[in-house]
């Protein structure tokens, strides 16, 4: 997934890759061992001084990196972030980081960080101001056409 600019991984499809790479095969489940084997390679990642490659891993139903993300921080000796939409924000330039480095082919323009689609479609519906009602008439109470002149009344 680094090498494609944008591309991400889930948790279950990273574990499914994970158990067919190894050949190590468990009935658990991967959210009782994945976080284990993020961290690991969180280390190992700090350690070759390469972008954390488990900003990469998203949770399938909200797109978001999750509190196992935390051991990123953690481990470059950066402060934590409680807020999870800053999270997202971090997780997402560490991407763009790893697309870099990775050689993952980018836009003429180098790319820019984005959150997962799934998690940029909720924080877009967030940020859609609700639609103002329209004025209502003062004789029947009906919304008024944009004409601003009651249908019913005039």
């Amino acid at each position: 997934m680094a090498g494609t600019y944008q591309g991400l991984i889930v948790y279950g499809d990273l574990a499914e890759e994970v158990q067919r790479a190894s050949g190590i095969r468990t009935s658990a489940p991967f959210r009782h061992w994945i976080g284990r084997v993020l961290y690991l390679v969180v280390l190992e990642g700090h350690r070759r001084r390469e972008p954390p490659l488990t900003a990469l891993v998203v949770h399938r139903q909200d797109g978001m990196v999750g509190e196992g993300y935390k051991s990123v921080l953690e481990v470059a000796g950066e402060p934590p972030i409680v807020n999870d939409l800053e999270r997202e924000y971090h997780a997402a330039a560490a991407r763009l980081d790893c697309y870099r480095h990775f050689g993952a082919v980018l836009p003429p323009d180098g790319g820019s960080s984005a959150l997962a689609p799934a998690l940029q479609e909720r924080v877009n519906r967030r940020r859609t101001p609700a639609p103002t009602a329209r004025p209502s008439c003062r004789n029947c109470f009906v919304q008024l056409p944009l004409t601003g002149v009651c249908d019913s009344c005039s």
